[in-house]
């Protein structure tokens, strides 16, 4: 394959992004006449980042904190989502009736309970069973200050530690599913030659599943894939209800305590709309490199 075509701004462009820049302010003018809301912008940037006398330096603030929290649950959800989804995807085209069973079950039971039903059962009746399993907290108390800061810089503040793991199994079980029929698809996408081909030669069930038909099933994945972390990173504001610190939960605090109901809203609007529009870039990048191998 090519590089990607470049892409050329044309007079429809300018028509398109007038008419939208037009009627976003619209709205605004219709909103502000309507509501009679009054503006003001000036509080945005310390909900960010603010000056701790008694440290003696700057410290995030609560928006700054949720949006952390944010990137650390996308980041940490992707990766176990893909772990289960991958390995729930292989059990599902598996020859064995167990593993077909056990991975048809999890998705199914997941993919038709709504999500906020799903989020209450596990975090009220699943999540206190793994934290105390796990046993957390009493590790966390004689851990050295290096551990701790280790803690807090990959998963936020160490007290938090088992409301944040709550919240990243739930998310990444709910997303799991999702990535197990992505997986499974772009398996059977491979027509069955490749896999009568490949036995053909002697090879193993799993060597030709891993070196023959993931690296071809991986090309017809991503996008999909690409857009299903994006949706994880979306669906990660309903965990807010289960009361995990994140973007969301964070701005529902300010916008109330603050009154700045619009000016916080719309900000949290636009650093989702960052970090999922960054991450669609880098996907496309991606999907771009593997076409070209």
């Amino acid at each position: 394959m090519g590089t990607p075509r470049k892409l050329r701004f044309g007079w429809l462009d300018v028509v398109i992004l007038a008419v939208g820049f037009g009627l976003i302010g619209y709205v605004l003018y219709r909103a502000q006449s309507h509501f009679y809301y009054q503006w003001d912008w000036r509080l945005i940037p310390g909900y960010f980042i603010r000056y701790d006398a008694a440290q003696g330096h700057w410290v995030l603030n609560l928006l700054g904190q949720g949006f952390l929290a944010t990137v650390r649950l996308a980041v940490w959800g992707s990766l176990l989502a893909a772990v289960i989804g991958g390995v729930m995807g292989i059990c599902r085209v598996s020859r064995s009736l167990f593993l077909r069973l056990i991975s048809r079950t999890y998705v199914e039971l997941i993919r038709n309970i709504p999500p906020l039903v799903f989020i209450f059962i596990f975090y009220f009746f699943i999540s206190s069973q793994l934290t105390f399993l796990l046993d957390l907290e009493n590790p966390l108390i004689t851990a050295s200050p290096l551990v701790l800061r280790v803690v807090a810089l990959l998963f936020g503040p160490p007290e938090l530690l088992p409301n944040f793991l709550s919240g990243l199994i739930c998310l990444a079980l709910f997303e799991g599913a999702y990535v197990t029929e992505i997986v499974r698809a772009g398996i059977e996408a491979i027509p069955k030659g490749q896999w009568e081909a490949a036995w053909a030669l002697g090879l193993h069930s799993w060597r030709v599943l891993t070196e023959v038909i993931l690296p071809q099933a991986m090309q017809k994945v991503l996008p999909p894939l690409a857009g299903q972390f994006i949706s994880l990173i979306k669906d990660s504001s309903l965990i807010s209800l289960i009361s995990i610190q994140e973007l969301t939960f964070t701005g529902t605090e300010l916008a109330v305590s603050s009154g700045r109901v619009f000016e916080v809203w719309l900000t949290i609007a636009a650093l989702y709309f960052l970090l999922c529009f960054g991450l669609a870039r880098v996907f496309r990048r991606l999907e771009w490199r593997l076409r070209e191998r």
